[in-house]
């Protein structure tokens, strides 16, 4: 291998050579029996995934957007209603809001974990109501980078408010909390198969897990055009949102070994934190928890370091990407959708200083060592500077 060629942030064409024959055979056999939509492997990966979870019903749906649009179309939201959700987050949170004609209310986030703030939720909710134009429906937390959102607290303003808890889990699959595996904190968790996230897909796909089972059967059915008892009774608007049995079979292969890249994943954060920590603020780990690490953020003091680093980084052949430049409530699609006079400082500072470093299971420890040193080099120019 060469010690000088650039290092991949996301090396799928590694770990697919890794997978080897196991891969292939799921895919063959799919291939064999041509049952391309609804076919054996998705029965089969919804009850892997309702094990590995411990939810009692899993539906497979065609992405986590997906998932979280047919969540949300459960609980009838609609306009005139408000949907919390963190302003540090992707923009698929958001727009499912908006496709539904609610609400989005931007809040902030923990400056450590970068999860939901809670007490700006609850200032956000009581701002909500004094101004009597929307109806508090439903809160989103967001397991972001792979650490668990605040679950017990949320839960907790939840049921105070009595409010619809949603958890996103798109990027957290895998992730435990007080020993339990992340996906029955809320009435609903919806994941991400996405090839980029810890459990990857080779394109698109998603699921829904939840303990109640009247939800998950109108989550099939809202997944599949509406539909009834059988095909063409329709009861009501759905989508064509059902997940590619070729897409299940892939996932079926990877989890087999999803346990062993969780254990790599987690082996790289500690050795980047041992490396690093005394240069830049590493990832505060959220209590009791284990993280899945779909993303490695460090934050920089500034951005003009941050940009230095990136652009060292790149120079050394080390990737880094900026999650994310801006929070959802500054961009153009939402900023209309935000009273400009609420800030939300922790959000609106943090895309000035992160930089997340690659962190996947078929990272070398040469490569790791390699990712360490380029950083060390570059605060060691700098103080020399």
């Amino acid at each position: 291998m060469n010690n000088n060629a650039p290092i991949s942030f996301l090396d799928l064409p590694r770990q697919q050579a890794r997978l080897g024959a196991p891969l292939r055979k799921r895919i063959d056999t799919v291939l064999e029996h041509c049952k391309f939509v609804m076919g054996p492997e998705v029965d089969e990966l919804e009850a892997r995934l309702c094990d590995y979870s411990g939810a009692a019903h899993a539906v497979s749906v065609s992405s986590g957007t997906d998932a979280l649009l047919m969540v949300l179309m459960a609980e009838e939201i609609g306009p005139g209603d408000a949907v919390f959700l963190p302003a540090f987050t992707y923009t698929a949170t958001a727009e499912v809001v908006l496709l539904l004609g609610a609400t989005p209310v931007f809040v902030d986030v923990d400056p450590a974990t970068f999860q939901i703030d809670p007490a700006n939720l609850e200032a956000r909710i009581a701002s909500i109501r004094a101004q009597e134009e929307l109806e508090p429906r439903v809160i989103i937390g967001v397991d972001l980078f792979g650490q668990p959102a605040p679950w017990e607290v949320l839960r907790r303003i939840a049921s105070e408010q009595d409010l619809v808890l949603v958890a996103d889990c798109a990027q957290a699959f895998g992730a435990s909390l007080a020993g339990r595996k992340l996906g029955r904190e809320a009435l609903a968790t919806t994941l991400s198969f996405f090839p980029s996230k810890p459990l990857g897909a080779y394109g698109d796909g998603g699921a829904i897990l939840t303990d109640d089972a009247e939800r998950a059967a109108l989550y099939r059915s809202l997944r599949t055009h509406g539909e009834g008892r059988t095909r063409y009774e329709v009861l009501r608007i759905g989508l064509n949102g059902r997940l590619d049995t070729l897409q299940a079979a892939i996932l079926l292969a990877k989890l087999d070994v999803f346990e062993a890249e969780l254990a790599r994943r987690d082996a790289i954060a500690t050795a980047y934190d041992d490396a690093l920590a005394d240069l830049v603020q590493t990832p505060m780990r959220v209590a009791q928890s284990r993280s899945a690490w779909a993303i490695y953020s460090i934050l920089l003091p500034d951005a003009a370091t941050r940009d230095a680093l990136q652009a060292h980084l790149g120079r050394e052949g080390v990737p880094s990407v900026v999650y994310y430049p801006r929070p959802l409530h500054a961009q153009p699609a939402y900023a209309e959708h935000h009273d400009e006079t609420v800030s939300l400082p922790v959000s609106e500072g943090l895309g000035a200083r992160i930089l997340a470093l690659p962190l996947h299971p078929e990272l070398t420890d040469d490569e790791v060592a390699r990712v360490c040193a380029a950083v060390q080099t570059f605060f060691r120019q700098e103080s020399v500077a």
